[in-house]
């Protein structure tokens, strides 16, 4: 008995022993996870890893690349379809060397000639994070590369020429801000994926540092300190406005678009602003690159130029025809650094797709969509050399009808209706009766209803911001009015560019009731579609 006595207490004893020991462990497992869905977020590994309307983190993302399309594999903890029978070392190697679980290379889509960078305790922080979310099962789609790209043993070649296996080495000459922002920059943030000049070549000193060039049929600027092409004339606070944001208004402007938007949205907006300054003091000492020269820009008499007509017809009405835009709710175009980069690339997108409302700015309409091909040329020329902005004009080639074909949105009409705008707006849509107030809702009825329809949507989504109130209510109406046939013979990217602009002058200024006649003049302070 006294020996049970005493076996008991002594289980008590270890027991109070062991408990804080095991809080403290457990506390400690926490702080890892939460360290490394920090970096998960910084990595902005969501944006491959995440397929349109799939489960958080289980691949099957479509990376278009030169050699073909590469499907993103499944990163949840899995057993059979995931990560769940990884090892630590075997994820390592796989993030930091490029070597897959059963010993094959990976294609060099994934970074991981950047994440090679990363510290031993940030992959720890990242493997304990990707182990505790939900495990999705999820098959990996096979891969669209055609042979000889589809033999991965060639990949020696590459990994030879371009592959380096060095961790980041502070700089001792610089600030602790500065090295922490080359850490993110040239590691896990991984920029120069998209910024380099050269793709092809990783990260290595061939790459053309942070110069620009296309990813993914869209121009990545220049991020460099070069003042006209770069981000030298940019102060400290509008680089970091623009990580922030995805807006960097001042002397040169700029809207974030496209697969950035994404970046902004999903990574950089939710980083630290100590790691977002970090970022700018590092990128402030990188060398300047111009990635065209003053011979590379043909003489441009913009008041005669081809695309000046078609500017005039489409475009001024919201830009201005000083292309200075309208402050606080269209951007300006003159002195815009996207605009004037070394490809057309972006601006061809932005033609051709339109843009969300976002940032305060209003929704751009889709006008590439009614515009001809060569009138989509000589007016993107006009705009890249106009109102003193210089860049080098389109020759002969297909970038025009590959921005076309590449372009797939919501405001173009070549797209599904946007379900994620309806993110935190489908309970308040539905209480409200939004779909059923916008079936059959006819285009000149579209103020009317918007100012009904706007009052009961704010009441019921308090919280919510103006551009989400905005672009929910342009996917509900794309989903009740795409199909409606008393719009067959429209254009259809003008009829939901004219409703999502008089939505977006309702929600800013309630007391105004924008016109929504086609062929009316637009309000003096908002965006509106179409031709003056």
């Amino acid at each position: 008995m006294a020996r049970r006595i005493a076996m008991a207490f002594g289980l008590l004893v270890a027991a109070g022993l062991l408990a804080p020991a095991i809080a403290v462990a457990q506390g400690t497992d926490q702080d890892l996870v939460k360290r490394g869905q920090y970096l998960v977020t910084a990595g902005d590994c969501t944006a491959c890893h995440t397929s349109s309307g799939g489960k958080f983190l289980a691949g099957n993302y479509k990376l278009d690349t030169p050699i073909g399309a590469i499907m993103t594999p499944n990163l949840t903890p899995d057993p059979e379809t995931g990560l769940g029978k990884w090892s630590y070392e075997t994820f390592e190697r796989a993030f930091r060397h490029g070597i897959g679980d059963e010993g094959e290379y990976l294609y060099p889509a994934f970074p991981f000639s950047w994440f090679t960078k990363v510290s031993d305790d940030d992959v720890k922080a990242i493997w304990a994070y990707l182990r505790s979310v939900p495990p999705v099962r999820e098959e990996r789609q096979a891969n669209e590369i055609p042979f000889p790209f589809s033999v991965r043993a060639s990949l020696i070649t590459w990994r030879t020429a371009f592959l380096s296996t060095d961790r980041f080495v502070p700089d001792p000459k610089a600030s602790e801000q500065i090295n922490r922002g080359g850490y993110l920059v040239e590691g896990l943030a991984h920029c120069g994926m998209c910024h380099n000049e050269r793709k092809l070549v990783g990260n290595s000193s061939l790459a053309g540092k942070f110069g620009g060039g296309v990813i993914d049929g869209w121009y990545a600027p220049n991020i460099t300190p070069e003042g006209h092409q770069g981000i030298g004339a940019w102060s400290d606070d509008e680089v970091f406005n623009y990580l922030k944001t995805g807006s960097a208004p001042g002397n040169r402007p700029g809207v974030a678009a496209g697969p950035m938007r994404q970046t902004i949205t999903e990574s950089l907006s939710k980083m630290t602003d100590e790691d977002l300054k970090a970022i700018v003091a590092y990128l402030r000492t990188v060398a300047a690159r111009q990635t065209y020269k003053e011979k590379d820009l043909q003489a441009f008499n913009s008041a005669h130029a081809p695309g000046g007509a078609t500017y005039l017809t489409f475009c001024s009405s919201c830009h201005q025809p000083d292309g200075k835009g309208i402050p606080g709710a269209v951007p300006a175009l003159a002195g815009n650094t996207a605009v004037q980069q070394a490809g057309p690339e972006t601006v061809l997108r932005v033609v051709y797709g339109g843009l969300p409302a976002q940032n305060g700015y209003a929704p751009m309409v889709a006008i590439g969509q009614e515009m001809t091909e060569q009138q989509v040329k000589d007016v993107t020329d006009y705009v890249r050399n106009s109102w003193g902005n210089n860049a080098p004009v389109m020759n002969a080639g297909t970038a025009v009808s590959d921005a076309k074909a590449k372009t797939r949105t919501m405001q173009s009409g070549t797209a599904e209706c946007t379900e994620a705008y309806l993110d935190g707006l489908q309970e308040p849509f539905q209480k409200a009766g939004i779909a059923d107030q916008l079936k059959d809702l006819k285009q000149g009825d579209f103020a009317t209803a918007l100012a009904r329809i706007i009052p009961q949507v704010k009441a019921a989504a308090s919280g919510v911001s103006d551009e989400a109130i905005v672009n929910g209510l342009t996917t509900a109406f794309c989903k009740a009015g795409r199909d409606d046939r008393q719009y067959d013979n429209a254009s259809w990217p003008t009829v939901l560019g004219s409703f999502a602009n008089i939505a977006y002058s309702q929600v800013r200024h309630p007391e105004k009731h924008a016109s929504a006649r086609p062929d009316a003049p637009p309000p003096s302070e908002i965006a509106q579609p179409g031709r003056n």
